[in-house]
């Protein structure tokens, strides 16, 4: 067997890297397929608790933006300390989050339980440490369809989290139904003994070769100051935007067009089972195209299809039909934006580096979630939101084109 047949087989650690893949994309599965049901409780808690669409919504925002900002924070730690340890604690307080939900009545109860705990360990659990872990536990090879994979996970959640949702709301209550999938959470927690580990090992390569890795400092400094990683971020910041409206909203969408309440729920799942197929294909893709084109057509996309909607028929199947077209472009910025960023910087300090890119996404994610409950509790209607996702698209769409697929000079410091 070659060398590179063998990588393909083995991971650094041991593992086969199948079994490196379904850990993390798993993990991904279970924390992004609860987060992004929850807009199927927020009439509930509404009616539960009488605070108002933008108060809850607010604590939905805080949610996102809390999200982002422990990934960088958790990367650093995962880099450093180990993956396992991030995620086995992330695990737990997304399922503490999740299960004392059912028990706020006030809306600080509320970001606390949905914001803090819940978002928080997802983030600690979330794309940046697993994508980082991904990278590097398989061969250079195999990175781009494997983040594609790990991102078809949290895409595989959604589509099998929404009826699940859907099915215990119906058979006993929402506040039961949110606690018993506070339970399920908890089956990402074996993965922990796979993806543990952090990249000590990348360090030390690195120290062979005659110099020595940069600190998260040094690193931080040199990503910021690299003008393609701000255009990277700043198009993700408009991904977060579009992706928290629709997990946030698409039910109160939905109920807006006067459709009965279970097409809301099928929607979330069409944009998670399409989300899959857009994965996919762009893990494939980034290993054929310029990443930048891809997420420049991933983009544009997005705002033809919002505009296609504003002016068509609101049925059921016109309902259906736009979810999967959303699903389609969903998550599969991910893959993309973490191969720039690995491209870029290395896997070294990726969890970090790629943890700031998520902040700017989860920026972007508060204010869609938060602009979707103000805009409508407003004007009774999600139009303005609509046509600022649109012009916001194009933005991003724009942005990513001047962006260099290559290493800045300094990627080390001297040994």
């Amino acid at each position: 067997m070659t060398d590179r047949a063998a990588a393909g087989t083995t991971s650094s650690t041991g593992h086969a890297v199948w079994l490196v893949l379904l850990a993390a994309a798993g993990t991904f599965a279970l924390t992004m397929g609860v987060r992004q049901t929850m807009g199927l409780f927020l009439s509930s808690l509404n009616t539960s608790t009488g605070l108002g669409l933008g108060s809850i919504s607010l604590a939905f925002a805080f949610g996102q933006l809390w999200w982002g900002l422990t990934q960088p924070f958790a990367g650093a730690v995962a880099d450093r300390v180990g993956t396992g340890r991030v995620i086995f604690f992330g695990v737990l307080l997304v399922a503490l989050g999740t299960f004392i939900t059912p028990l706020m009545t006030t809306t600080a109860g509320l970001i606390f339980a949905i914001g803090v705990l819940a978002a928080g360990g997802a983030g600690m659990a979330g794309p940046s440490v697993l994508m980082a872990a991904t990278t590097r536990l398989v061969p250079v090879h195999k990175r781009g369809l494997a983040t594609g994979i790990v991102n078809a996970g949290g895409s595989f959640g959604q589509f099998a989290m929404a009826p699940i949702a859907i099915g215990l709301m119906a058979a006993v209550g929402w506040a039961s139904a949110m606690q018993w999938l506070a339970v399920l959470i908890l089956v990402a927690l074996p993965a922990v003994l796979v993806l543990k580990g952090n990249s000590k090992a990348l360090a030390a390569q690195t120290a062979t070769q005659g110099a020595s890795p940069l600190t998260a400092r040094q690193a931080i400094s040199q990503a910021i100051g690299t003008p393609s990683y701000r255009y990277l971020s700043l198009g993700f910041l408009v991904c977060g935007f579009h992706v928290a409206f629709l997990a946030t909203h698409l039910p109160g969408v939905v109920a807006a067009c006067g459709l009965p309440p279970e097409i809301g729920g099928w929607a979330l799942a069409m944009i998670g089972l399409f989300n899959i197929v857009g994965s996919l294909l762009m893990g494939w893709a980034v290993g054929r195209w310029r990443m930048k084109s891809l997420l420049a057509l991933v983009y544009a996309a997005r705002g033809l299809a919002v505009l296609v909607f504003l002016f068509a028929p609101k049925t059921p199947a016109v309902m259906l039909v736009f979810a999967a077209v959303m699903g389609v472009t969903f998550l599969s910025t991910v893959p993309p934006t973490a191969g720039l960023v690995a491209k870029m910087f290395g896997p070294a300090n990726m969890a970090m580096l790629f943890g700031i890119v998520m902040l700017a996404h989860q920026i972007g994610g508060f204010l869609g979630a938060f602009l979707g409950g103000y805009v409508f509790q407003a004007t009774g209607s999600y139009d303005i939101v609509w046509y600022i996702d649109i012009a916001l698209a194009a933005g991003a769409a724009l942005v990513n084109l001047p962006i260099r697929e290559s290493r800045p000079a300094l990627m080390v410091k001297p040994a």
